[in-house]
């Protein structure tokens, strides 16, 4: 992702209103090719106006069941509305923040948010390869990026929720699980204390066992957390993974967010 944006504005609306609005869509698969909702799209380049220009990174589109639509255009993110009908996808209007980056030119979003704008785009697919056209012949190329996988992967806690409201850990604390299926384990840091204990994963859920940890002292933050997370063990709870996010939720509602900091192979 960009680490160069320098100032954030008021939300803006793109003018991406299309002839045939926004429904909710029927279908999200393309013929025999890849499924198009519910999946991380990495832009690669965009094809308009006789130009092709590579995507910067971090550029990414995705549609979920609901008919809506989230993304980055290469330093704005952007939200709105979409739908899948066969092998037609269409845009209603998009919402984006309004920030200035001094690494992504302004042309690159500009054009790609009018080629999604464009009208029904085709759709062709072909493994984990996208292509949207539109009836112009201007095209955005997209690549499927996989989840990150829960064994092996350093799941860095960005989020303590409960009673339907999160609150940011922030990343000095340190805190970070790491799952192990083939032994049956997780391992890491609460933020304060070094943490292992069984980890048993089936069919959606995780059954975390009796947690053993090392005995140190932190300040009243670092425990606050660390308190939090012991709560999810010696019981089951349900995960998620979105991309590169984890979400991990107790059976009292309470839940953990955290973030793909680094794989294992």
């Amino acid at each position: 992702m960009n680490t160069h944006r320098l100032t954030l504005a008021a939300l803006t609306v793109l003018p991406l209103v299309v002839a045939c609005g926004a429904q909710k869509a029927d279908s999200s698969s393309v013929g025999a090719g890849p499924s198009v909702k519910g999946v991380h799209w990495s832009v690669d380049s965009l094809t308009a106006d006789g130009r092709t220009s590579e995507a910067p990174a971090g550029a990414y589109l995705r549609i979920d069941d609901n008919g809506r639509t989230s993304g980055d255009l290469g330093c704005n993110t952007s939200g709105g509305e979409a739908s899948v009908t066969g092998d037609r996808v269409s845009f209603g209007r998009l919402e984006s923040t309004g920030m200035a980056c001094d690494d992504t030119p302004t042309d690159f979003e500009r054009r790609l948010s009018a080629t999604l704008g464009a009208g029904p785009l085709a759709l062709k697919g072909t493994g984990d390869r996208l292509t949207l056209t539109t009836d112009d012949g201007d095209r955005v190329h997209l690549t499927k990026e996989p989840d990150a996988p829960l064994r092996g992967t350093a799941w860095t806690v960005t989020a303590l929720g409960a009673d339907g409201t999160a609150t940011a850990v922030p990343a000095k604390t340190g805190a970070r699980l790491t799952f192990d299926t083939k032994a049956a384990k997780v391992s890491g840091s609460l933020g304060c204390n070094k943490v292992t204990a069984g980890a048993t994963v089936r069919d959606g859920h995780i059954t975390l066992g009796r947690p053993s940890t090392t005995r140190m002292m932190c300040d009243t933050s670092l425990m606050k957390t660390e308190k939090a997370l012991l709560r999810l063990f010696d019981g089951r709870v349900d995960y998620r993974i979105d991309h590169r996010t984890l979400t991990l939720t107790s059976k009292n509602g309470e839940t953990v967010d955290a973030v793909a900091a680094s794989e294992i192979h």
